[in-house]
C-alpha cells in the first residue's frame, strides 16, 4: 500500500497534480484512488489499512436491491414457492423503496436503524419491522458469502434493549381474545352444517393448520383407530408438498363426535384426484380464504359468537387450532385432556418444545393452589 503523488500537464499547458492511494484487497485485487489533498488521501489509506487488517474492506459497488435479487433467486432453488413469493414481496415493498439504491459498502448501523424507523412510521406492524429487517440480514448474509460486502450490519445491532422491550410488549394469548371459549366452541359445533361441519371439526378436535387441512388426504384417516395422519399440506398456491419440518409429520387421534361425522362426509365428498377429505366441489385443493369467509365466519355469526359490530370473532382459522391448543392443555376437571407439555408439542406439530412453552406456556395450570397444595401436604406429612 502506498500513497504516492502524481503530476502532470493538460493539453493546455495547465500544470496539474494529484495523490493517489494504491492498495491490494485482501482479496488480492488492486485498487486506486485519487485525492486533490495529500491529507485526505493519508485519512483513506490509513482507514483502508485497517479494514483489510480486520478483514471487513471491500470495494464492491452492489446495491441492496441487486443482492437481494440475488438472494431471491438463490432461494428460488431451494425453498417452496409460498416463502420465496414472501421473500419477494419484502423485498420489493419494504426494503427496496429506502434501501434499494444504497451500495452494500455503506450500509451502516445507523442507517439500518433509520430504514426500521421509517417503516414503523409508514404504519408497518412491529411484527413486519422485524421479519423485514430479518430479511435484510439475510440479504447481507448472502452477499458477504458472496464476497460483496465484508461485514453484516444486521448482526452488529445491538438487539437485547429491544428483545426486552418486545417481551413486555408482546401480547399472551387469552381465552375469550385470542382463544375461543368452551362455551364459545359449544355453540359453534352446535351451528355447523353442511360441507363446513367436518371440515371445522377437524381443526377444532385435531388442531391442524389450514395448509394440513387443506392438504389432508382420505388414505391418512383411519377411521377404524379413531386417528388421523399430517403427512402433506398444502401451500398458498395449492400446491400440494410435504410438512415444513419433520416434527409436521405426526398422528393424532379423533374424538367420537369427529370420527362419526367424518364417515358420513367421506359418503358425500366430492370425488377427488388427490383423495382430498376437504376439496372443493370440483375435486381441487380448497382456498383459504374460502374457508374462513364461507365457513368460519358466517358459522359463528349464526351462533352469536361476534363483536359488538356484529362481526364474526375470530378472523382466522388458526383461533381453532389455539383452542385445542387450550383443550390439550386443561385439566380433566376443567374439561380439558390435561396433557403433558411434550405431548401438546407433538400434537401440534411444533419444532421445539420451546415454541410450545413459549405460546401455551401461560395456560397450563400452576398446580400450586390451595386444594392441590393441601393434597401434597397431607400425601408428604400424613
Amino acid at each position: 500500500m502506498s500513497v504516492r503523488k502524481r503530476e502532470w500537464t493538460t493539453r493546455l499547458g495547465e500544470p496539474r497534480e494529484a495523490w493517489i492511494v494504491d492498495y491490494t484487497d485482501q482479496q488480492g485485487a488492486r485498487h486506486i484512488k485519487t485525492f486533490d489533498r495529500k491529507k485526505d488521501a493519508d485519512a483513506h489509506e490509513a482507514t483502508v489499512k485497517v479494514d483489510i487488517r480486520a478483514g471487513v474492506h471491500t470495494s464492491t459497488k452492489t446495491t441492496v436491491a441487486e443482492a437481494g435479487r440475488k438472494w431471491v433467486a438463490d432461494a428460488e432453488h431451494r425453498l417452496e414457492p409460498a416463502t420465496v413469493e414472501s421473500y419477494r414481496q419484502h423485498l420489493n415493498d419494504h426494503i427496496v423503496p429506502y434501501l434499494g439504491g444504497v451500495k452494500l459498502s455503506q450500509l451502516t448501523a445507523p442507517a439500518v436503524r433509520d430504514f426500521m424507523d421509517k417503516l414503523r412510521a409508514a404504519g408497518r406492524s412491529a411484527d413486519m419491522v422485524k421479519r423485514v429487517v430479518g430479511d435484510l440480514g439475510s440479504i447481507l448474509a448472502d452477499a458477504q458469502g458472496r464476497g460483496l460486502v465484508a461485514q453484516n450490519v444486521i448482526r452488529s445491532l445491538s438487539r437485547r434493549r429491544e428483545r426486552h422491550a418486545e417481551r413486555r410488549r408482546k401480547h399472551k394469548l387469552k381465552v375469550g381474545v385470542d382463544i375461543p371459549s368452551p362455551a364459545e366452541i359449544k355453540t359453534i359445533v352446535a351451528h355447523l352444517e353442511g360441507r363446513w361441519r367436518p371440515l371445522l371439526l377437524t381443526a377444532i378436535f385435531t388442531g391442524l393448520r389450514a395448509s394440513e387441512l387443506r392438504g389432508l388426504q382420505w388414505e391418512d384417516v383411519e377411521l377404524k383407530k379413531a386417528e388421523l395422519h399430517v403427512r402433506q399440506r398444502a401451500d398458498k398456491f395449492n400446491t400440494i408438498g410435504k410438512p415444513k419440518s419433520a416434527s409436521g409429520q405426526r398422528t393424532i387421534p379423533m374424538p367420537p363426535i369427529l370420527v362419526n361425522t367424518l364417515r358420513e362426509w367421506k359418503l358425500a365428498c366430492p370425488k377427488s384426484e388427490l383423495d382430498l377429505v376437504f376439496p372443493t366441489g370440483a375435486g381441487e385443493v380448497e382456498y383459504h380464504s374460502n374457508i374462513v369467509t364461507r365457513g368460519l365466519a358466517p358459522v359463528q355469526v349464526a351462533a352469536g359468537v361476534v363483536t359488538k359490530a356484529g362481526k364474526a370473532k375470530y378472523t382466522g382459522l388458526h383461533a381453532l387450532r389455539h383452542f385445542y391448543a387450550s383443550w390439550c392443555i386443561n385439566r380433566r376437571e376443567d374439561g380439558g385432556l390435561g396433557l403433558p407439555l411434550k405431548v401438546v408439542q407433538h400434537r401440534l406439530g411444533h419444532s421445539t418444545i420451546q415454541m410450545t412453552a413459549d405460546i401455551y406456556g401461560h395456560l397450563f395450570p400452576s398446580g400450586d393452589d390451595g386444594a392441590e397444595l393441601a393434597a401434597a401436604q397431607n400425601a408428604l406429612l400424613g
